[in-house]
């Protein structure tokens, strides 16, 4: 019994998690809501419903015995309930309180069923008593007329409202809804092996049609034969014993084959049928299934508005938040998939893209930045994301240098590049712009990580962007995961499918109109001279050697990306057809140029080829891309790390995590002691505390950018101060990242050192 209860108080433990995290939603949306309002009756109308959804959470926390969780809602609907009554106004700084509080509540939330989770009473012991707080000194709102103000009755246990809608719906886990899609998008490899079984009949019906044309021909022949041989005298009777044999087995042949025929016909009509029904069958549950996975893109966007607000309060900046096709559907797996890139984007563009109040007041913006997302349905089969901002644009100079820095480009292709050339190196690994590095920003990863993310959906991601007018990046997302339209081709008796998102066209070209434009080959696409690759090449195929001068026509299929296109030469362009994917497994994460696997009709497995990869590798192909690429570099010397830290446990426990890690480490007190050793020593980056006595981190940092000989020597703050100040502050003192304690990682600290030296 103990197993069965212990099962049983899990299911209600992740039953509870999707109610709170519902409720949190609603929360969160509704405080903002309250904040762009100054209409009292919508203000009304909003703190009624957080009301029931703090009460609804709290009652919920309670079934469950999440003591931390119901006593934060217990205050936080405390509060609300003096809204309701107005005896407090919803200031700015209460609806603050209300916001942390709502976090508080999701990061107790986060731990909900891990066993070594702490209890969460300590983490909200200060804002139960700061909520509380709130209720009797909060500035008190004019008092109503007399009998105006109704008494506060005490609150029910809410009851779930039941409507034509809610009373046909119920809730179905992730787990068990992508189970039963998953089962039902296998049964397309069935459709399409009923296909193959439909079209292998029809072949073997116009072999044995031709079979029994030329029995019939050779039955008459032998006829003939007879005819002729019975008015010669010479024959004797054993020659003609055997050709009357020889007539009766052909005339019984032509039977079996006729009876042969006929059953095939019936056969293959019948799996005509059948292949009919099957198709429609599994088209219409597919379809069905799918539909049930849809959720609107409203269900990724709610969290957007919070994200907005609490970075744009911290960064001391101001912007609004504008939301177009929410309403549209698409696979609840691309949403998971696409919400960290989302959320990355749109934090960049507080972090990067919108200026501070006083910046856009000068140049004569309105004082808070707008942010768009507007999501649009292309062509019924794919989805367009686009991610604005009306910030200080993308500034091309910061990114050659930082181009020529991380070894991306030359300092000649540097300068001859055009901006639109340029502008893709944002996705590329190690490209950063930020003038340090912090927990939002600086590393140099989050747009290639975006990338990455969008590609493996099968989608695309492009950017614009206008200098001190703005930036939007684009992104392209398929409705549905799984499964998609692509190109069967062939390279000799190898087989593979090309996702028709990424194919521009399929063209046939003959030899002779193959150019070549700077030792490259190329074909014209509509006027435009697009590069040619063999397809066999790029994936590494061995090539089998072909005698001739081969065919006078060849095949090929145009890929593309953004404005980018180029042709991949194939020896055959089999078919189009819907293909089911798979990933490769554990065992193959990640394989250049392959995105997956499919099993076609016939049973064959074949690789389904990564557009975004292809693009990639053919461009390493292009002459002169060979001496862009680098080789592995020999083993570098050991690095030398200054750590200056005065409390004796932080500087140990840095000096071991480095010194594991490779580095050699020498320690230091204090500023003071620490520019001693830099004066004496050499060093290839500093790590220092801020707070220290007799020189602090931030005097060191300055001290450093001003003496010639340490100037380009990195720091790297790691502190306990966390305040958007503070990091300002780091910032204008010339360190390269700042790192707080309270989210200290060793992994991050080293990733942070290696990109520095």
């Amino acid at each position: 019994m103990p197993g069965k209860d212990e099962a049983f108080l899990k299911r209600l433990l992740a039953t509870f998690r999707v109610e709170a995290a519902e409720h949190i939603a609603a929360i969160s949306s509704g405080l903002i809501e309250i904040e762009k309002s100054s209409s009292p009756e919508q203000h009304a109308e909003v703190i009624e419903r957080l009301f029931r959804e703090a009460h609804s959470m709290k009652g919920a926390a309670r079934t469950v015995n999440l003591v931390a969780i119901e006593s934060l809602c217990q205050s936080l609907e405390s509060v609300l309930s003096a809204l309701k009554r107005k005896e407090i106004a919803p200031a700015r700084e209460l609806l603050d309180l209300l916001h942390r509080s709502v976090n508080v509540i999701e990061g107790l939330l986060s731990n909900v069923g891990k066993e070594d989770a702490p209890s969460g009473m300590e983490m909200i012991r200060d804002f139960v008593r700061e909520l509380d707080e709130a209720v009797k000194t909060s500035p008190r709102q004019e008092a109503k007329e007399s009998g105006e103000r109704v008494a506060e009755q005490q609150p029910e246990a809410r009851t779930p409202a039941v409507s034509p809608v809610t009373a046909e719906t119920m809730r179905v886990s992730k787990q068990r809804l992508d189970s039963i899609l998953l089962r039902t998008e296998e049964l397309l490899t069935a459709k399409q092996a009923a296909g193959q079984r439909a079209s292998e009949l029809r072949e073997i019906r116009e072999v044995i049609s031709s079979i029994r044309k030329g029995w019939t021909k050779n039955l008459l022949d032998m006829r003939a034969i007879e005819r002729a041989s019975k008015k010669r005298t010479a024959v004797s009777s054993a020659t003609d014993l055997r050709l009357n044999k020889l007539l009766s087995f052909l005339e019984s042949g032509s039977n079996d084959i006729s009876v042969l025929y006929d059953a095939v016909i019936r056969s293959g009509k019948a799996a005509e049928s059948d292949n009919r029904s099957i198709a429609a069958m599994v088209d219409g549950l597919l379809d069905e299934v799918k539909t049930a996975s849809l959720l609107p893109f409203s269900y990724l966007l709610e969290i957007m508005p919070k994200i907005i607000r609490d970075l744009s309060r911290d960064r001391g900046k101001e912007a609004e938040l504008t939301i177009k096709g929410g309403e549209i559907e698409i696979d609840r797996r691309v949403l998971d998939e696409i919400r960290g890139p989302l959320i990355h984007l749109v934090r960049n563009s507080i972090d990067h893209g919108i200026e501070k109040p006083e910046e856009r007041a000068a140049k004569k913006k309105p004082l808070a930045g707008a942010v768009k997302i507007d999501v649009t349905l292309k062509e019924g089969k794919s989805v367009e994301v686009l991610v604005s901002d009306d910030g200080a644009g993308i500034d091309t100079a910061l990114i050659r240098n930082a181009a020529v820095k991380a070894g991306l480009l030359s300092k000649k292709e540097a300068d001859t590049m055009d901006d639109r050339k340029l502008l893709p190196l944002i996705f590329r690994s190690g490209l950063t712009t930020s003038p340090i590095i912090t927990d939002i920003s600086g590393r140099g990863l989050g747009l290639a990580i975006v990338q990455e993310r969008v590609e493996k959906l099968g989608g695309d991601i492009s950017c614009e962007t206008a200098e001190g007018k703005g930036t939007m990046f684009r992104i392209l997302l398929p409705l549905t995961l799984a499964t998609f339209r692509g190109v069967h081709v062939r390279v000799d008796d190898r087989h593979c499918i090309i996702p028709l998102t990424g194919l521009d066209r399929t063209v046939r070209v003959r030899r002779d109109q193959i150019n070549t434009v700077e030792n490259r080959e190329t074909i014209s696409v509509e006027g435009r001279a697009v590069p040619l690759v063999s397809l066999g090449t790029v994936l590494e195929l061995p090539r089998k050697k072909k005698a001739g001068p081969g065919p006078v026509y060849m095949q090929a299929a145009v890929l593309g990306s953004g404005e980018q296109r180029i042709a991949f030469r194939v020896d055959d362009i089999v078919s189009e057809q819907e293909v089911l994917v798979k990933d490769l497994g554990s065992q193959l994460v990640r394989v250049r140029n392959v995105s997956g696997a499919t099993v076609l009709g016939t049973g064959r497995v074949v690789p389904v080829l990564n557009v975004s990869d292809l693009l990639k590798s053919a461009v390493r192909l292009s002459p002169g891309a060979e001496a862009r690429i680098t080789a592995e570099e020999a083993p570098a010397e050991r690095k030398s790390v200054l750590v200056v830290e005065d409390s004796i446990t932080a500087r140990t426990l840095l000096k071991n995590i480095l010194a594991a890690a490779g580095y050699d480490v020498q320690t230091a007190v204090d500023g003071v002691d620490a520019f001693t050793a830099l004066k004496t020593g050499k060093f290839d980056i500093v790590i220092s505390d801020i707070e220290m006595p007799r020189m602090n981190g931030l005097d060191l940092t300055a001290k450093i950018r001003s003496d010639a000989q340490l100037a380009e020597v990195p720091v790297v703050l790691v502190t306990a101060l966390e305040s958007r100040e503070d990091r300002e502050r780091g910032v204008e003192v010339g360190a390269n990242a700042y790192i707080v304690k309270s989210s200290f990682d060793q992994s991050n600290l080293l990733e942070v050192i290696k990109r520095l030296i």
